[in-house]
């Protein structure tokens, strides 16, 4: 017996969506557990419809892929990590195919595609991400579209309504990396996209203890094209990693909504900071896609990217000088993060002092003092 139907759900508006994301995903039968439990089973008794888990899945697999899918407005497949899910997705592709992808991405990603090109399996365009009309033209022409807005770490926001509308080749699969913005700001199925794809390990966890992936489609033929991708590559999420991002996702609108305040604050002041050269923030009037943020994103994010005035010494310093902010990679958990990101293989074209930083759900002010200091603090001292 199944425990829950895991078809196409849709949340809607953005107060049925905080409300999906407590709600959703739980067994309704009498005498169930209120939350679905970490089941470690590799195998079930033949005779229903579940038997095997890399096959069939699991309660807490099917839990999250509801809730991500009602935010989506699709149906969702659960991977054990993001890059797991966009592997799958390049899968998709026959051997001599044509991807695009932005000048400013994720590296996994970019590794991911180098990697097949240098096999033959295909060619690789890249645009600049605010470059619509290159978009438009490229999705004449190639077989994976791949967009991630706002991007990885520069934080340009993409005109998506106009390249999801654009006419596509016969075949080809739109897909937005929606990560850094979130269902709760973006919803790219809505806006046309064939996927949308979350690194669970980021804010839907958001706690900075686990791996996972999800992707979200609304065709039934790339769901269970995708499924099946997950089942042969087994790309399976954990039991104890399904269970955390359930329990992380409940909180989710919470922590964006204060994260998201506290992430305005840091960069108008980072923006007036002496120590700083350069603030990037979709929120920000001065950032270059600020208006296409406005028009399309329902909040502006958490990430903040900055430049220090110095070098790459100095930016270094900075970091280190932290207390409260984490040193730490990855982003979008309730504590704030920060790193050089030139300083990580494959970034080295970006700009030696530019500091990612993810603002998490601390008090601001205690934020705010943390990083002024860090920034004033003479290096040699």
């Amino acid at each position: 017996m199944t425990q829950r139907d895991t078809t196409e759900h849709d949340a809607g508006d953005q107060g049925l969506v905080e409300s999906w994301l407590v709600t959703a995903g739980r067994d309704r039968r009498p005498g169930s557990p209120l939350n679905v439990p970490p089941i470690p089973a590799s195998n079930f008794l033949l005779g229903e419809r579940r038997s095997y888990s890399r096959d069939d899945g699991t309660p807490g697999w099917e839990a999250l892929e509801e809730i991500i899918g009602g935010l989506e407005g699709g149906s969702s497949i659960t991977f054990a990590s993001g890059m797991a899910g966009i592997a799958a997705i390049f899968d998709q592709l026959p051997v001599g195919s044509v991807v695009a992808l932005p000048d400013d991405c994720y590296q996994g990603v970019v590794d991911l595609a180098q990697a097949g090109q240098s096999h033959g399996r295909w060619t690789v365009h890249r645009a600049g991400v605010a470059d619509t009309a290159r978009w438009v033209e490229l999705c004449g022409v190639a077989d994976l579209i791949w967009l991630e807005s706002p991007s990885n770490p520069l934080l340009i926001v993409g005109d998506l309504d106009t390249i999801c509308a654009a006419p596509r080749k016969r075949g080809a699969i739109l897909s937005v990396d929606n990560t850094f913005a979130t269902p709760l700001n973006q919803r790219p199925l809505a806006l046309g996209a064939d996927v949308s794809v979350q690194s669970v390990t980021k804010f839907i966890g958001g706690h900075s203890d686990l791996l996972g992936g999800v992707v979200t489609v609304r065709d039934a033929k790339l769901l269970a094209a995708l499924r099946q991708a997950r089942e042969l590559g087994g790309a399976t999420p954990g039991t104890l990693e399904a269970f955390l991002a359930v329990r992380g996702a409940r909180t989710l609108a919470l922590r964006l909504e204060r994260a998201q305040r506290n992430a305005m604050t840091l960069a108008e002041r980072l923006e007036r900071h002496p120590k700083v050269t350069l603030t990037r923030y979709p929120g920000l009037a001065s950032h270059p896609t600020h208006e296409a943020a406005r028009r399309q994103l329902r909040g502006f994010g958490t990430i903040i990217s900055f430049d220090v005035r110095g070098d790459s010494a100095a930016a270094d310093a900075v970091c280190a000088r932290l207390q409260l902010i984490q040193h730490a990679t990855s982003l979008g958990s309730v504590e704030s993060t920060i790193e050089r990101r030139a300083a990580n293989p494959g970034q080295e074209h970006l700009p030696p002092t530019l500091l990612r930083l993810s603002v998490g759900i601390e008090a601001v002010e205690d934020l705010w003092t943390d990083l002024d200091r860090a920034l004033r603090l003479d290096p040699s001292l």
